[in-house]
């Protein structure tokens, strides 16, 4: 059972979320907030698993308490996808760096919520098309050269470890990057986590930030820096949209993998 908190200032939309989210016997809602203040201590409070985070309220916004949340070390587990009918990317860029796990527009369908809700509750991360098109554009703009911070954040990895985040911010789930390298499953999936660890990422979407801030993927490039290859036969995953514009056959759009 994901325990979902519902964060917003408006009663008719909070109450609309409740009855679609109370209607799939795998999710609950444990609680109600007006504005960011709330959400965090109700976040504490109820122990959420996932967070549906309005931006714009009164006193405390959104993404303030987005911070919060992530600063929290007692909220480690707790996710936040920000939900709003403001697709700014500020707004987008903002929360990402505050911590969010997901950024969708209301306008979403009521089966991509669901699913959205599903995806970070597991530790994946999840965009709207637009909103990734969006960002790693922006990334892709920037100087050359990685972020001091970017690099000291990268320089406590190993050889094996840099591999891994280049393919993660390449858009590859963990069964792609086992196949890539020739690993198992599981041990691909160890890799992810001791790579947020070391690096302080909540979640994939900070991952696929930070591969593109240090340089190890770049626009252009295949996933893990390779070169751009042919088009095949079978449909391949896009690159710098992370699996948002072309699907391989079983994957789920808006998922970076799992």
């Amino acid at each position: 059972m994901i325990r979902v908190l519902l964060a917003d200032d408006q009663a008719l939309i909070r109450a609309g979320f409740r009855v679609l989210l109370e209607a799939d016997s795998g999710l609950k809602v444990v609680g109600e907030a007006v504005d960011g203040q709330q959400a965090v201590e109700l976040a504490r409070r109820e122990r959420a698993d996932v967070i549906l985070m309005d931006i714009r309220m009164p006193g405390v916004d959104g993404l303030e308490a987005t911070r919060r949340i992530a600063a929290d070390d007692d909220l480690a587990g707790v996710k936040v996808i920000i939900l709003t009918t403001f697709e700014s990317d500020e707004y987008v860029f903002q929360a990402i760096r505050a911590g969010a796990s997901g950024f969708l527009v209301k306008d979403t369908e009521p089966a991509d919520l669901l699913q959205a809700i599903r995806v970070v509750a597991r530790g994946d991360a999840l965009l709207s098309p637009s909103v990734t098109r969006r960002l790693i554009t922006d990334l892709a703009s920037r100087p050359a050269g990685p972020a001091p911070a970017a690099g000291k954040a990268l320089s406590a990895l190993t050889d094996r470890e840099r591999q891994v985040l280049a393919l993660v911010a390449g858009g590859l789930s963990n069964d792609e990057i086992a196949g890539r390298l020739y690993l198992s499953p599981l041990t691909a999936k160890t890799h992810v986590s001791r790579i947020m660890t070391k690096v302080s990422a909540r979640d994939r979407a900070q991952l696929v930030v930070l591969g593109y801030e240090t340089g190890l993927v770049t626009v252009g490039a295949g996933p893990g820096g390779d070169p751009p290859e042919p088009p095949a036969c079978a449909p391949r995953p896009a690159v710098v949209t992370r699996r948002h514009t072309r699907h391989s056959p079983g994957t789920r759009p808006g998922s970076l993998g799992g």
